[in-house]
C-alpha cells in the first residue's frame, strides 16, 4: 500500500532544473531565494510513491529501449476513467502525445488548415492561443461572462460572432483560469453550439481529477454520447509529473480518429517510456488514494488563500471548483494593471501569472498556483495584504 505524502514537507527546488522556480527572476524579476513561485501550473509536493517506485524500476533494469507492449498502460487508462469518471474507453481509441498541448497542435494539423478559426471561450489557458497562432490559425475569442463572481456561458453573444470561418472549438473542462466545473447542461449547450457552426469539438480535461469537495466533474464524452468530438487528457497535471511529457487524445468517433490518427504519422510521434510507466503506475488504487488526499490538501488551501485574500479591500479571489490555481480579481482596487502587478512582484516578491495572457477577460487578474505547503500559502497571503496595507 503507497504511504501518502507529507504534502506539508517543503521541498528546496532551487537549482533543480525547474521551470517554476530556476525561471521566475527571468520572466518576473522575482529572485527565487526570496520569492514565492505561484505561477506555472506544477505542484510542489512529490508524485505518489507507486509512481517513483516505476521509475525505480526503469533504472534497476538499466535499459531504455523502446517503449512496446501497451496493453498494461491502456488498461491503466480503462480502469481509472471507468471508476474515476464513469466513462468507458477502448484500448483503440487512444492516442499518446507529447501531453496535451502537443495534443492541441496535432489536432489542429488534423481537423483545420491554415487560415481557419479556432474558438476559444476566454479567459482560457494561454497555451492554447499561442499554439493556434504559430500554427497559422486565427483564434476567435468567444468571451465569457463574469456573473455573480464566476464565468458563464454567451452563447447568443457567441453565435453573433460566428462568420463561418472557425472549424474547431476548444473547451477548457473544467475551466483554466477560472476553475469552473462545466454543468451536463453547460457542456450539451456547448456541443449544439459546435453542432450549429461545423465546429469540431475538442474537450481537454487535463484537470479533471483535481475537482473539489462538494463537486463533480462531467467528461463531455459521457454528457455526449452521441456527439463526435476528441477528447484530451493526461496524468502530468493529476499527479505531478509533468516533465514526463505525456497525454492521450481519446477519440470514439471512427471518421475524427482517422484524420487524428494521420495527423500522428505525419508528425512520427512515439510515445516516452518513462512516461508511460509513469502513467501505468499512477492510474491504480494507491494513485487514487493519494489524489483524494491531495484534493482535500487543496481544499484546505483553497479556502485559507480566498479568506484571507478577499479580506483585502479591492481583491476578489474566484471560487474554485477545480484545478489548483486561484484566480484573482484586482479591479476593485481601481489600479492599472501596471501597478498591482508591481506590487505583487517587487512588493511581495510573489511570481503569478498575468491575467492578460489567457485572453480578454484576464486583464484585471493574476493566476495564484495553491499547489504547495499550506505554509507557503499563509505567507503568501500574509505577503499580499501587507503589499495592498494602503488600502485596508
Amino acid at each position: 500500500m503507497t504511504t501518502l505524502p507529507d504534502f506539508d514537507e517543503v521541498i528546496d527546488r532551487i537549482g533543480t532544473h525547474s521551470v517554476k522556480w530556476d525561471c521566475m527572476e527571468e520572466i518576473y524579476g522575482v529572485p527565487p531565494g526570496e520569492g514565492i513561485a505561484m505561477w506555472v501550473a506544477d505542484m510542489d509536493f512529490r508524485p505518489p510513491q507507486v509512481v517513483t517506485e516505476a521509475v525505480e524500476k526503469l533504472i534497476h533494469q538499466g535499459i531504455f529501449g523502446y517503449w512496446g507492449d501497451d496493453r498494461a498502460y491502456h488498461a491503466a487508462i480503462q480502469w481509472w476513467m471507468a471508476h474515476r469518471h464513469g466513462w468507458q474507453v477502448a484500448p483503440e481509441w487512444i492516442f499518446t502525445t507529447h501531453g496535451l498541448v502537443n495534443g492541441t497542435a496535432l489536432c489542429l494539423e488534423a481537423f483545420t488548415q491554415p487560415g481557419d478559426g479556432v474558438v476559444l471561450m476566454t479567459p482560457v489557458y494561454h497555451s492554447f492561443a499561442r499554439v493556434i497562432r504559430a500554427s497559422g490559425r486565427k483564434v476567435v475569442d468567444c468571451r465569457l461572462k463574469l456573473e455573480n463572481g464566476r464565468y458563464e456561458m454567451d452563447f447568443d453573444a457567441w453565435d453573433a460572432q460566428m462568420d463561418g470561418t472557425a472549424k474547431m472549438l476548444i473547451l477548457c473542462s473544467p475551466h483554466n483560469p477560472g476553475g469552473r466545473v462545466w454543468s451536463r447542461a453547460d457542456i450539451e449547450a456547448t456541443a449544439a453550439f459546435a453542432k450549429r457552426h461545423g465546429l469540431v469539438l475538442v474537450s481537454d480535461e487535463i484537470h479533471h481529477d483535481l475537482v473539489m469537495p462538494g463537486h463533480k466533474h462531467i467528461p463531455a464524452a459521457v454528457a455526449l454520447p452521441d456527439q463526435p468530438l476528441v477528447m484530451m487528457s493526461a496524468t502530468t497535471k493529476t499527479f505531478n509529473i509533468a516533465g514526463a511529457h505525456s497525454g492521450n487524445v481519446i477519440i470514439a468517433d471512427p471518421e475524427l480518429r482517422k484524420r487524428f490518427a494521420g495527423a500522428m504519422a505525419a508528425q512520427a510521434i512515439s510515445p516516452n517510456s518513462f512516461g508511460l510507466a509513469m502513467a501505468t503506475a499512477a492510474y491504480s488504487p494507491e494513485g487514487a488514494a493519494w489524489v483524494d488526499a491531495l484534493t482535500l490538501y487543496l481544499d484546505g488551501n483553497r479556502r485559507l488563500f480566498d479568506e484571507k485574500v478577499n479580506a483585502i479591500p479591492g481583491l476578489t479571489s474566484m471560487p474554485l471548483e477545480s484545478t489548483y490555481l486561484a484566480w484573482v480579481d484586482f479591479a476593485g482596487t481601481g489600479m492599472a494593471a501596471e501597478e498591482f502587478i508591481a506590487r505583487v512582484e517587487k512588493g511581495a516578491k510573489i511570481a503569478a501569472n498575468h491575467g492578460a495572457t489567457f485572453g480578454p477577460g484576464g486583464e484585471s487578474f493574476l493566476r495564484f498556483n495553491l499547489a504547495t505547503p499550506r505554509a507557503r500559502v499563509i505567507e503568501a497571503a500574509e505577503r499580499l495584504a501587507k503589499a495592498f496595507a494602503d488600502l485596508q
